[in-house]
């Protein structure tokens, strides 16, 4: 028996190897198996299995399958090949970002070193240890003392050296030596489990009876749950996970944000207890593998994470929820496969019969469109949970307030101001939003008025006051402030401005120097542990203010909160993208949902430029139905999504004219057009240079009118350019193909 292996590379060949006889019964389609390739040996999956080889020459043996246990599903199988055939990647990357080769299922995590004092010890010893090994005696007079199992590593304090101490106190045959498995410490990823007694209301019960109708049936159906932010979405899912499992079957959590887990996994935790596991890209290695393990053999049989959770070896599955399924993040662009897990979601949903469900209290279009289709059925709460209040929104014109006050560079406005210092009388806290990090975003010179770039990205860079430095936000690449001076005429007479999540803080700490801040953006949450303190923090009330950036604006819930306030609400308004204001929209709606939502009354301060602005007038009045209708016609009008199916091919290079020429080349060869097909450039990307690659486009809108399936278009594209990402056409340059991306910058 011959199989056929693909590895996690760009090519879609795969390699003939043969089965061992004795390995022949647990080898099979969408095994992973160790073989050797060329002069090393590495991981791959078998993608077919043959009688015979389809070639002459002489293959290798396969030298062992990885997996004692069955990792991948025949579901899971039909959903690697569906994402490397939708999103044209070859099988042996999906089926890598699936099953990642750090991870095994025969992962044993460490053991630590335990002791315990016996029942019955030599006293004429012990006596004989106080005067002849003092640092021993201490150490055993402790663990006799505690009469409990002790680990170890506990004694540094007392000693330097405590496992030779400890090894010669058990050759006195005075303590015994433990062996322990070293587990994950779940409470430094999650917040306290929280136990609430819900009553359900009338919209609620008849929101939960059609997803418990979907579940009895067993078979494959999808919902658009669209709840007003603070409608108890979150009880929601608690109660369909929970008659899920009465199914005996298993469900996966989506979460756009690492931000939302802990939260939402306290909550999990308490009602389900340690059969919930978290999967997200901050945990440590050890951890990571320890809870794929466990998800592997089928101790966890709820997974909450990020997108990548989507692809989670978890079987029999019965529900899946996609929570704030509107997010960019959701989308990975940055790596094959280039994916959107929402709709990876609904595919896997499919394929397992499983009941899927898409919820946000902004829908994206797209969802809100397919629910107008009938495409997905739509189940709605439409007020707060409880006796909750929507806040009162407050539009600020900062360019009328800042005329008024002649302060030009003001961040705070006086609005603000007043209303910050009012909720810090009453003890309620803040919420301060600002979607860009740093302390400033742009640095000039104050002679010729040059921008400091970043020299491998066509990017200005962000000062970064804590550091003392500069930074590219896109390769990282910085320069001290000290040795700073001018890229054009070498002045170092510099301005810095622009407001960034730093200066806020620093603002709020000069305005308010009594009370207490934290910060939360990617500078302060490099870490897991770092993320969940700030959150726990804040939550426990001991901050008053949480500064943020978006990654504060949804999701999380915290019932002392009474004032939002966000400080630049045009951040990303103006951009070339055809889903800015969709973004903007979106971000300022479920912002102000994170006000007032207990029974105290809450607040949303606005800072604007553009107070007129139909959007921003929409978000202030939280009137969803109304965008919709209006970004909907401009969508139409110009032939975007939903209207439309998007592919962008991006290509990639070193040298500018190089890849212009190569792209235009391609645009001249294109074969198929056909009638709804739109062709838009090759044009710059609107961030042209990245890590010292120049970057060019071509987008492609198929009229859904003609193209109802997206069919044509990716026969299209896989005509044109699916088999010429090698290296021998390209050099050095790339093709990059993204299917439904989320943005056009």
């Amino acid at each position: 028996m011959f199989a056929e292996v693909a590895f996690p590379i760009r090519s879609f060949q795969t390699f003939t190897y043969s089965i061992p006889t004795e390995h022949m019964s647990v080898i099979d389609i969408g095994t992973r198996v160790s073989v050797p390739f060329r002069n090393k040996i590495i991981q791959g999956i078998v993608v077919n299995i043959k009688k015979k080889k389809s070639y002459l020459g002489s293959t290798k043996r396969i030298i062992e399958p990885i997996d004692k246990v069955q990792v991948i599903t025949p579901p899971l199988w039909e959903l690697i090949n569906w994402v490397s055939k939708y999103y044209m990647t070859p099988i042996g990357k999906v089926a890598n970002s699936v099953v990642p080769k750090s991870l095994s299922s025969s992962y044993k995590p460490q053991l630590e070193k335990y002791v315990k004092a016996r029942r019955k010890v030599n006293l004429k010893k012990v006596s004989k240890l106080k005067k002849t090994a003092p640092k021993q005696y201490l150490v055993f007079k402790t663990i006799s003392e505690k009469n409990i199992i002790c680990k170890i590593s506990s004694f540094q304090k007392i000693v330097s050296n405590p496992l030779q101490i400890c090894i010669s106190l058990k050759n006195k045959g005075l303590i015994k030596l433990i062996k322990k498995t070293k587990l994950p410490d779940f409470n430094q990823s999650i917040f306290e489990p929280v136990f609430k007694d819900i009553v359900f209301n009338n919209d609620q019960k008849l929101v939960i009876s059609k997803i418990i109708s979907s579940l009895k049936k067993n078979i494959f159906n999808s919902f658009l749950l669209h709840g007003v932010t603070g409608s108890g979405k979150t009880e929601i899912y608690i109660e369909a996970v929970r008659y899920c499992l009465s199914q005996k079957r298993n469900s996966i959590i989506l979460l756009p944000e690492i931000s939302l887990t802990p939260q939402i996994a306290g909550r999990f935790r308490a009602v389900f207890g340690d059969i919930v596991a978290i999967w997200h890209s901050k945990l440590k290695g050890s951890h990571r593998s320890w809870t794929w393990r466990k998800i592997c053999i089928g101790d966890f049989k709820i997974v909450i994470g990020a997108r990548s959770a989507v692809f989670s070896p978890l079987k029999n599955i019965g529900l899946i929820i996609v929570d704030e399924e509107q997010e960019s993040s959701f989308y990975q662009d940055a790596k094959e496969p280039r994916y959107h897990a929402r709709d990876v979601a609904l595919m896997r949903g499919s394929f397992e019969k499983s009941t899927v469900i898409v919820a946000s209290a902004t829908p994206s279009l797209e969802s809100f469109y397919n629910f107008q289709q009938k495409k997905i059925k739509y189940l709605r709460l439409p007020k707060r949970f409880g006796n909750a209040k929507y806040p009162e929104v407050h539009i600020v014109d900062m360019l009328s307030n800042q005329k008024e006050t002649s302060k030009f560079d003001q961040v705070i406005s006086g609005l603000l101001q007043d209303k910050m210092e009012e909720k810090l009388n009453k003890n309620e806290q803040i919420i301060l939003i600002q979607n860009r990090r740093g302390f400033s975003p742009t640095v000039k010179c104050n002679d010729c008025g040059a921008h400091i770039m970043c020299n491998q990205c066509k990017i200005a860079l962000t000062y970064h006051k804590n550091e003392d430095k500069l930074i590219c936000h896109f390769c990282s690449f910085f320069v001290m402030k000290n040795m700073l001076t001018c890229q054009e005429c070498s002045n170092p007479n510099l301005i810095y401005s622009g407001t960034g999540t730093q200066k806020v803080e620093q603002l709020i700490k000069e305005t308010f120097p009594k009370s207490k801040i934290c910060r939360l953006d990617m500078d302060t949450s490099k870490s897991n542990l770092g993320l969940t303190s700030i959150l726990k923090s804040f939550s426990n009330q001991e901050f008053d203010i949480l500064i943020g950036t978006q990654m504060v604006a949804k999701g999380l819930d915290f019932p002392n909160a009474t004032l939002v306030g966000i400080i630049n609400a045009d951040l990303g308004l103006y951009l070339p993208d055809f889903r800015a204001t969709e973004k903007v929209f979106q971000l300022i709606y479920q912002a102000s949902g994170r006000s007032g939502r207990s029974t105290k009354k809450g607040e949303v301060v606005i800072q604007t430029y553009s107070p007129n602005s139909p959007v921003i007038k929409n978000a202030k009045n939280l009137n969803i139905a109304k965008f919709y209708e209006v970004e909907l016609l401009e969508r139409e009008e110009l032939n975007y999504p939903p209207y439309s199916w998007l592919a962008k091919v991006e290509f990639v290079g070193p040298n500018r004219l190089k890849i212009f020429s190569l792209i235009e080349k391609f645009k001249h060869n294109l074969k198929g057009v056909y009638t709804g097909l739109d062709i838009l450039g090759p044009a710059p990307c609107f961030l042209e240079k990245l890590k010292n690659n120049y970057r060019f486009q071509i987008v492609f809108k198929s009229k859904k009118h003609f193209d109802p399936n997206g069919i044509y278009l990716h026969n299209f594209i896989n005509k044109n350019f699916k088999n010429y990402n090698n290296k021998k056409l390209l050099g050095q340059n790339k093709i990059n193909i993204y299917f439904d991306p989320i943005s056009l910058i």
